[in-house]
């Protein structure tokens, strides 16, 4: 039976009852019909006074903060707060779900390492994430509904959102010029404005670095090339005698060999590039490696130099053999070639205070200046060039040394003075060093 049924049975049954009460007073009163009149009247009066009452306690719940249950009633304003509070609750948990969602989507976009910005129709900031903010230069909660073209003035920028074709991204400089940005912008919505941005720095360094290395590479082995063209074609030409004949040779061969090392160098950094860290559970005598290298620092020097080598006869490296080789020899063979003949070169193996290590070289060389240590580890970086290609240095000698540094997960560090000589430390974490007593030890 609906509710609507049991009202109007409900409201028949007590007018009936009404009336007959009425009549029972009229008939004591000898007015009958009288009596059914009033009584049937005062029925109905009880009635929507009760309805009344009822819909009040609704409408003073409608009117409060609906935090508590519907009044519960029989009748049709019980069902009707019932579905009223159905209904107010199954909103409420679609709202709550929506909202979840939004903040889950936002938080998405906040762990984006991206930037993203919306604007509303009038360009104005309607919500930004940390990075975009960062991109910026803005405060997401200061700047909210701010104007963008007000914030971010750079004519770049704003000719493109001002443009209205968003095809392509347009990059410019961000803030206080430190980095270069690439914003991509897209309509959404009516009117609306989705900012994309990313911080394309590193990007745009490691593209000038890769020109820069392609023409240094052009430029280092086209000069050697040149030089060997022409003195073939003077072979060719020119009638030589023997002593003309073997000097072109000679200076061939030299040109052949700076075209063999420069070679040999960029196989080697691109191998240091290309292939994963050197294995920690891989141990190398130190010795063995200080021991070669001086031998080769002894032939390049050909009795010009003092060279000496101290310590690491107890100690051991976890990692490349050849790589730590190539950077001993590349630090060793650096030193010779720029200190000059009766000077004085050290290689030595030192033990620190945290369980690491250095491998450290120190000359009596001509040194360097301040400005230019920064930069030694640079592809192709010289602080003398005509110097460098005199003493048949490549400029990819330390740039090796800094990949084999890091890839044993050490650094390099560099101390020099003009007149004075230097110093370089490759340092070693204690990981990657321990001395042979404890190894051999563990073997047993």
């Amino acid at each position: 039976m609906g509710w609507w049924l049991a009202r109007t049975l409900a409201a028949l049954l007590f007018v009936a009852l009404g009336g007959l009460a009425g009549v029972v007073a009229g008939s004591l009163l000898k007015a009958p019909t009288l009596g059914v009149a009033v009584g049937m009247m005062l029925a109905v009066g009880l009635l929507v006074l009760r309805d009344s009452l009822l819909g009040q306690s609704l409408m003073d719940w409608l009117r409060g903060p609906l935090s508590s249950a519907a009044p519960r009633d029989t009748g049709f304003w019980g069902e009707l707060g019932y579905r009223v509070d159905r209904t107010l609750r199954t909103r409420e948990l679609a709202v709550r779900h929506e909202r979840e969602q939004l903040a889950q989507f936002l938080s998405a976009i906040e762990a984006s390492p991206n930037g993203v910005m919306m604007l509303d129709a009038n360009d104005q900031i309607e919500w930004c994430n940390s990075v975009g903010a960062e991109h910026f230069g803005l405060d997401p909660e200061r700047d909210h509904l701010q104007p963008i073209t007000n914030l971010v003035r750079t004519p770049a920028f704003v000719a493109h959102l001002q443009a209205d074709r968003f095809d392509e991204p347009v990059v410019f400089s961000g803030p206080l010029g430190r980095s270069t940005l690439s914003v991509l912008v897209r309509s959404y919505g009516e009117g609306k404005k989705l900012v994309l941005s990313q911080d394309i720095t590193e990007r745009e360094r490691n593209e000038a670095m890769r020109r820069d290395f392609v023409a240094n590479v052009s430029h280092e082995i086209r000069t050697p090339l040149t030089v060997l063209a022409g003195f073939v074609e003077t072979l060719d030409q020119l009638p030589l005698s023997e002593v003309e004949r073997k000097r072109v040779l000679s200076l061939m061969d030299k040109q052949t060999q700076r075209m063999q090392a420069l070679v040999g160098d960029l196989l080697t950094l691109a191998k240091l590039e290309g292939s994963p860290r050197p294995a920690a559970d891989r141990w190398v005598a130190v010795a063995g490696l200080l021991e070669q290298a001086q031998r080769d620092a002894v032939a390049l020097s050909a009795g010009r130099h003092v060279i000496e080598v101290e310590g690491g006869d107890d100690a051991e490296v976890a990692g490349s053999e050849s790589e730590l080789f190539s950077a001993v020899a590349n630090l060793l063979n650096n030193a010779v070639r720029y200190t000059p003949e009766g000077g004085r070169v050290r290689l030595l193996w030192q033990w620190q205070a945290d369980g690491g290590a250095e491998l450290v070289v120190i000359d009596t060389g001509i040194g360097i200046a301040r400005e230019h240590i920064g930069r030694l580890t640079e592809r192709f970086y010289r602080v003398d060039g005509s110097r460098s290609r005199d003493t048949g240095g490549t400029g990819l000698g330390l740039s090796i040394v800094k990949h084999v540094a890091q890839r044993h997960g050490g650094s390099i560090d560099v101390q020099s003075e003009l007149g004075k000589g230097s110093r370089f430390a490759l340092s070693l974490p204690a990981l990657r060093v321990r001395r042979r007593r404890k190894a051999a030890a563990l073997a047993a």
